[in-house]
């Protein structure tokens, strides 16, 4: 299919830094990444353009080098954050784990999984939070909201608590795994279910917000997305100590989309600060499940925007979602870095959370899909030998127990003294 006549992109890979506009407050302020206009960035809450209603960046007047950055964690990046510090529970610094069988099998030069799952909530959500909560404390608001999937949920309610602050979550009725709306509910947030979609529960909280009765924490939010860029910068340096090099790909689970647009973003500023070449940047490669696959969609077809889907369903539930919010920023990230998308069914996630079982690692199924998705584009011959990729693994295994437990051995019953167990083991 021919691609449409498009003009460069404001989120350009080779595009220069600015410098700090009058809004600007310490050399930090946000943009609007469609029309350009610019606002300060703690002066009032706002979450999308005045002016056009576009997404909104965070951006800086002086970007870090690699030399810039000590420490440990999200923090350890906070040169390349809009604060100095965060509310935090020790979160990133996450394990960059080997997989020596998986890579010969699916049969790449280095394979590596960045499993955010050891984050402190157990997912990758916990980056954007110490960030989103910190910049609410700034801006002196009491009341945090988000829709949820289910992980965004247990990470606000865990840092809007540590915050002191009252959290409130909508959630799709019946489609939430039981383990994170136990966190949720331990640590104190009120929770809504919704009698719709995920979708809808993002529909209502933008309204919510937008009517000033809660301070929005989803990824439409520009400060949680600073946030989780810190993965990237991770995975870069993880590269660059065990292999002198950096990755070529990075393949990653798409719900929403914001960690595209996060890494994405990571990588532009690195790039502005003359730490990579374009040439050096990653292929962002996002992998969808079948049955809630619109930015593959979008991908595949060359368009600019993406379809919503009004019906979505997969057993990963993390990434049911049929309307990612940040498409403007990840779709070019995607194609600026020559990355792709691609769609894997149920059983392709399944059989890749227990490979990666097999190796250690203990998933839930949207993280799988990683792996999944690495497999299909080595089958097709679009990943090659040659290439060095990390896989982002998002949430841990126990958030999502009952599809654990369905894709694991089934128990055996034995009699109860050791003959019987002996005999048992010996059929």
């Amino acid at each position: 299919m021919s691609q449409p006549d498009r003009s460069p992109s404001p989120l350009a890979l080779t595009g220069e830094s600015q410098p700090a506009p009058a809004a600007a407050v310490d050399g930090t302020w946000l943009e609007c990444i469609e029309c350009g206009e610019t606002f300060a960035p703690f002066e009032s809450v706002r979450y999308t353009c005045d002016a056009c209603d576009g997404l909104l960046e965070v951006r800086y007047d002086e970007l870090p080098t690699f030399d810039d950055f000590s420490g440990t964690g999200v923090w350890r990046y906070a040169d390349a954050l809009p604060l100095e510090e965060g509310v935090t529970t020790q979160e990133g610094d996450t394990p960059l784990y080997r997989v020596p069988r998986l890579e010969t099998d699916i049969g790449v030069e280095a394979l590596r999984i960045k499993h955010e799952g050891m984050n402190p909530t157990g997912s990758f959500k916990d980056r954007g939070m110490t960030v989103g909560v910190a910049v609410a404390r700034e801006l002196g608001v009491d009341r945090l909201a988000c829709a949820s999937t289910g992980n965004t949920s247990a990470a606000l309610a865990a840092y809007g608590s540590r915050g002191g602050m009252e959290t409130l979550v909508l959630l799709p009725a019946g489609k939430v795994a039981a383990g994170k709306i136990a966190q949720a509910s331990l640590h104190g947030a009120r929770i809504l279910e919704v009698d719709g979609n995920f979708d809808r529960c993002l529909d209502i909280v933008q309204e919510l917000a937008g009517r000033g009765e809660v301070y929005l924490l989803n990824s439409l939010n520009p400060f949680r997305l600073e946030g989780q860029k810190t993965i990237g910068l991770e995975i870069l340096e993880g590269f660059r100590d065990d292999y002198g090099a950096w990755p070529d790909r990075i393949v990653l689970p798409v719900g929403n989309a914001g960690n595209t647009s996060a890494l994405y973003k990571a990588f532009r500023e690195l790039v502005q600060a003359g730490e990579l070449t374009p040439e050096e940047v990653p292929k962002l490669t996002g992998v969808q499940a079948e049955g809630a696959a619109p930015m593959v969609e979008a991908v595949e077809n060359g368009a600019d925007e993406v379809r919503r889907w009004e019906s979505v369903e997969t057993k990963a539930t993390a990434i049911r979602i049929g309307n990612p919010v940040n498409a403007p920023k990840a779709l070019p990230g995607i194609r600026e870095t020559g990355g792709t998308a691609i769609a894997v069914s149920d059983e392709e996630i399944t059989t890749a959370q227990r490979d990666l079982a097999e190796e250690g690692i203990g998933v839930e199924p949207a993280s799988a899909a990683s792996v999944a998705g690495l497999r299909k584009l080595r089958e097709q011959g679009v990943v090659s030998s040659d290439e060095r990729v990390a896989c982002l693994t998002t949430g841990h295994l126990l958030k999502d127990p009952d599809a654990a437990a369905a894709a694991g051995r089934d128990p055996e019953p034995v009699p109860a003294d050791t003959d019987g167990v002996l005999e048992v083991l010996h059929e």
